[in-house]
């Protein structure tokens, strides 16, 4: 393993903060400090993992630290990741870049002229399956694609069993909550298969007896550049977890099945299907302990980071092109590099 470069820094200490400070500890990076509003996730911290913590930001900023991994509410993403940048330490953001477009177009700028390195957290792309798909469309398994079919859902009351869903920020809209914004991995996925997208349109709001303030499922239709149409369904409200994506091309079909662990690909040429699985004794965390040696390699100057700041604000354009949409009853073009705050929620 390359050395690791500098001082780590993370921002929140909820689960997806605890499990990177645990791949971070295995991946070999030994100066982490850490930092939470709430003592009792400080606590655990400390204990669970053996990290220093601090009670207060400014603290952290003290021991000049080279890297921040933002991992807080969503809401507070942009805001956190511009305090590192202005400090010239390179980001981890945890997705979705955030909740609306205000001050992101300042942070792409400190970002550039300062060529920090990003990379904002999309660990579905580093899954096997997705990563098959990636490849068969590649080589042009299915020749021209033109449809793309994706969906997830799974009743947020199971997401984390052991706290309060109501009070999650899932279930608040300040905090940037919503199973739009909460499951961006689709919107992304999507894309990275399908190439860019150039118009959306979608329904969306809170349909069942859940006691949040958010939308709780949608229904996303996108055109891309390319031609190709996209369906996107993202629901909170499953009972058994489901997640899969289907692409449909003129010369065959590609089937993913999250919870089989299976990609299957229908050619029109042979008449048959062929399966792939994911590895042996694969486990989930596996996406997250590569997405984050892909980041460390990133740093050392190895790899180009796979979804940057950049690349994730085209997919927040697409996130709040369709809660914009679903409040106007309307298609969003999706003209231009980037969607402004300027435009109508």
């Amino acid at each position: 393993m390359h050395s690791i470069p500098g001082r780590f820094l993370i921002v929140g200490c909820g689960s997806i903060g605890r499990r990177h400070i645990r791949n971070l500890l295995n991946l070999g990076v030994k100066e982490i400090v850490a930092f939470d509003v709430r003592p009792e996730q400080r606590r655990d911290v400390t204990t669970a993992l053996g990290v220093d913590t601090v009670e207060r930001l400014e603290s952290a900023w003290e021991r000049e630290p080279d890297v921040v991994i933002v991992a807080a509410p969503t809401s507070l993403h942009v805001s956190l990741a511009l305090k590192g940048a202005f400090r010239r330490c390179h980001l981890f953001i945890e997705k979705p870049l955030s909740n609306c477009w205000e001050s992101v177009d300042r942070l792409l700028d400190v970002v550039q002229r300062s060529a920090l390195v990003t990379l904002v957290g999309c660990n579905m792309r580093f899954h096997p399956g997705l990563v098959t798909i990636k490849d068969l469309l590649r080589e042009q398994a299915v020749g021209r694609v033109l449809a793309a079919r994706v969906e997830v859902g799974q009743y947020l009351p199971d997401w984390h069993p052991w706290e309060d869903y109501r009070q999650s920020y899932s279930a608040c809209n300040r905090l940037g909550g919503g199973v739009i914004l909460d499951a961006i991995h689709e919107i992304d996925y999507i894309r990275w298969l399908l190439g860019d997208v150039v118009a959306a349109t979608c329904l969306a709001g809170k349909l069942s007896q859940l006691e949040i303030e958010t939308e709780d499922m949608a229904a996303i239709l996108l055109r891309f550049q390319n031609g190709a149409m996209g369906e996107v369904h993202l629901d909170y409200i499953q009972r058994a977890y489901s997640r899969t994506c289907q692409v449909i091309g003129e010369e065959g079909t590609i089937h993913w099945d999250y919870t089989a662990g299976q990609v299957r690909w229908y050619s029109a040429h042979t008449r048959q299907w062929k399966l792939f699985s994911n590895p042996p004794q694969w486990e989930a965390n596996q996406m997250y302990i590569d997405e984050m040696r892909h980041f460390l390699n990133c740093l050392a100057r190895k790899e180009t980071p796979i979804v940057d700041v950049f690349e994730a604000a085209r997919v927040l354009q697409i996130a709040l092109a369709a809660k914009a949409s679903a409040q106007q009853l309307r298609w969003i073009e999706l003209g231009g590099q980037f969607w402004t705050s300027s435009a109508t929620l």
